[in-house]
């Protein structure tokens, strides 16, 4: 498991290898809450995936992203939104082994 440093910020994009995947995640919060586009080495795989709290983000092993990512909430059972982004709630990269 991989800990992605997000700040408490309302829209960002991270760049970051994950189980050897270039990745490019960007978080971003609308309205209806904090939404999630990932893409790897160039190629987008999931976009506007609402985040929601011990949820699986990618979910679909047909798209080709080896592990998973999932937000988590450090004082209780909230999905997440972009305040408490960096303490409150933390983004996981899930390897196959801890799915």
């Amino acid at each position: 498991m991989q800990t992605i440093e997000l700040q408490p910020v309302e829209s960002q994009e991270v760049r970051v290898v994950l189980g050897n995947q270039p990745c490019t995640i960007s978080v971003y919060q609308k309205s209806t809450g904090l939404y999630l586009d990932l893409s790897v080495a160039g190629s987008l795989l999931v976009s506007g995936r609402i985040c929601q709290n011990q949820n699986l983000l990618v979910r679909d092993a047909y798209l080709g992203f080896v592990g998973d990512l999932a937000f988590g909430d450090l004082l209780g059972v909230s999905d997440p939104d972009y305040t408490g982004l960096g303490g409150r709630f933390f983004l996981v990269y899930l390897e196959l082994g801890d799915l």
